[in-house]
């Protein structure tokens, strides 16, 4: 592993595999979310947009609900 930064509450590692590692100040490995909003900020890593999610028309809605009343 490559040391890429260190601050006062982590260093951030790069794998040989390029990924990346981050250990804690009290020499503990961080994973997670925590984990990745760290590589976010060091913008080392994009997160993927949602996807969206299509929306269903109101109209046919309306008509099932009035073929059961």
């Amino acid at each position: 592993m490559q040391k890429i930064k260190k601050t006062a509450d982590y260093t951030l590692f790069q794998k040989n595999s390029g990924h990346y590692a981050v250990k804690g100040k009290n020499g503990k490995w961080i994973n997670g979310d925590e984990k990745q909003g760290i590589l976010v900020a060091e913008q080392l890593i994009t997160l993927p947009r949602p996807k969206a999610v299509p929306a269903e028309p109101e109209a046919e809605s309306s008509e099932a609900d009035a073929a059961t009343a």
